[in-house]
């Protein structure tokens, strides 16, 4: 009777063990791949990361003589151009809304981003047909702007659906990383172009197209599409969408309290950040360089950001997030008050470039990977969409005003509102951002 009791209970647990095995050995199979690939960034990652540098070196050829040319060349004041530097990176605000919309509809991420990245490519053609018609250059710039504002979101929702979520930081540091390197070399081309060709902006345009439509290929032969496999492996663990959130419907990822939270503290920090440009024009001013020499300015804090990103994004895996994104900001106020300093020369020239380069490194990538614990998968676009829009709206804010204050007080008062500004904004950032514990399941947000 014994045996035959003992016999009983151990084929039923050897059935139990049989039909449990699949489930244990898929799991056993997935934590020791997890374990393999920790530490390494997925390969649409690193093709995304390709086709950045390519656009980048397409889009900073074009992009780094601007400021030169709207203000030294043509003669705007500092009001006129804060608004066409804000209307320039603020304009396809609602674009990103769409291009988000479109790519979380049917999953086509790779087909919106593409499209993106082509009319972006378009756009050069534009400016070398425009000649230099006015309404012409500013068709042109305002393509290019649609086409990076139609593929960003898409393009960093497939960065996140791509990457286990205790790696989100490394992956988008490595992306940012890899398309910095194209804004660092796009400048350099450029300026070796004009020297070569003694000012011929048309060898710029064609040498910029060539490059954007390389991106575009590159995207089509190696970023995988929204059915490749390891899109699938890496989401299965994802957070489902909450109930609260209506699938179509963008505003419903405001009913997300702790994306609210990281939407509310970006916006702020937005409102108070005067754009790249603005610096680069006081530094010139303040350090009275030849004015050749202005297309280099970006170079350093490029290369300042190329390389802390991939150091930042894992900082940001390892401590939570909201430190580096904060930090980040800290460093551009930095930069603020060493332009309102006495200091002069090289030291002014090196420190307010490397704490520009650190603000990007601790704060681009990693604000997507602050947001996408928050956010369904199934929504992941449209989510980071409405984030970079409310960044660029306030942002457009802050260049417009900034060239307001310039243009009525003069430089050292619209300065020193900025620093306010930006202080006032990291008090009330640091009081938004939830801190990293809550930066979990969106179900619970809900």
């Amino acid at each position: 009777m014994y045996l035959a009791s003992t016999d009983a209970v151990a084929k039923a647990k050897a059935k139990a063990t049989t039909e449990a095995e699949p489930e244990v050995a898929a799991e056993a199979e997935e934590t020791a791949e997890g374990k393999a690939k920790r530490g390494r960034v997925a390969g649409p990652v690193i093709a995304l990361g390709a086709v950045s540098l390519v656009t980048d070196i397409s889009s900073e050829m074009v992009t780094a003589v601007l400021p030169l040319y709207f203000v030294l060349q043509l003669g705007l004041s500092p009001l006129q151009f804060g608004f066409l530097d804000g209307l320039y990176n603020g304009v396809t605000a609602f674009v990103r809304l769409l291009g988000g919309y479109a790519a979380d509809r049917g999953g086509r991420h790779k087909l919106v981003a593409g499209g993106g990245y082509a009319l972006s490519a378009l756009s050069r053609l534009g400016l070398l047909l425009a000649g230099g018609a006015t309404a012409g250059i500013g068709a042109a710039l305002a393509a290019d702007r649609i086409g990076k504002g139609v593929r960003t979101a898409p393009r960093d929702a497939l960065i996140s659906l791509s990457s286990p979520p205790d790696t989100l930081g490394r992956a988008f540091g490595v992306h940012r990383a890899m398309d910095t390197t194209g804004a660092l070399l796009g400048p350099l081309a450029a300026f070796a172009l004009l020297w070569a060709t003694a000012d011929a902006y048309d060898a710029v345009f064609v040498v910029s197209f060539c490059f954007g439509l390389l991106g575009v290929l590159m995207l089509v032969a190696f970023v995988p599409g929204r059915h490749d496999a390891t899109l699938v492996a890496a989401t299965r663990r994802e957070p489902r969408e909450p109930s609260t959130t209506k699938r179509g419907r963008v505003v419903d990822l405001l009913r997300i309290p702790a994306f609210r939270r990281v939407l509310g503290a970006a916006a702020l920090l937005g409102a108070a950040t005067i754009g790249d440009a603005f610096l680069y024009l006081l530094l010139q001013r303040r350090l009275d360089f030849a004015v050749s020499w202005f297309p280099l300015l970006p170079l350093g804090a490029a290369a300042v950001y190329l390389l802390l990103a991939v150091p930042a994004g894992r900082l940001a895996d390892r401590v939570g997030r909201r430190v580096p994104f904060l930090a980040g900001h800290a460093a551009l106020l930095g930069g603020y008050v060493l332009l309102l300093c006495p200091t002069d020369g090289l030291p002014l020239l090196v420190g307010v470039l490397l704490l520009l380069g650190i603000f990007y490194a601790a704060t681009d990538g990693v604000l997507m990977a602050l947001a996408t614990p928050v956010l369904p998968r199934g929504r992941r676009a449209s989510g980071m969409a409405v984030l970079q829009t409310g960044q660029a709206l306030t942002r457009l804010v802050a260049a417009a005003g900034f060239g307001a204050a310039w243009t009525l007080w003069g430089i050292g008062p619209a300065l020193t509102c900025a620093v306010l500004a930006l202080t006032v904004a990291l008090a009330g950032a640091a009081l938004l951002l939830p801190r990293t514990g809550s930066l979990q399941n969106p179900e619970r947000q809900a």
